[in-house]
């Protein structure tokens, strides 16, 4: 498969994954990320899903740097 392709995938599919765990911990929380207005719940979700997507990307990638190095071995 074409590396460029895995990089695009296995990111896009970590920063997801990463996103929806954070909006879900927020909702396990009880904070609402489409609540009207900006209450602190609201931003505190919102950087849920922020933190949430960052970790999942560098998850992908760190992940994708080990599968090279096990494959140039």
């Amino acid at each position: 498969m074409n590396k460029l392709l895995i990089e695009g995938l296995s990111d896009a599919i970590g920063f997801i994954g990463g996103a929806l765990a954070g909006y879900w911990a927020g909702h396990l929380l009880g904070w609402d990320l489409f609540a009207e207005g900006y209450s602190n719940a609201s931003i505190g979700a919102i950087l849920l899903v922020g933190v949430g997507g960052g970790l999942g990307l560098q998850g992908a990638r760190r992940w994708r740097a080990r599968k090279s190095e096990k494959q140039e071995s």
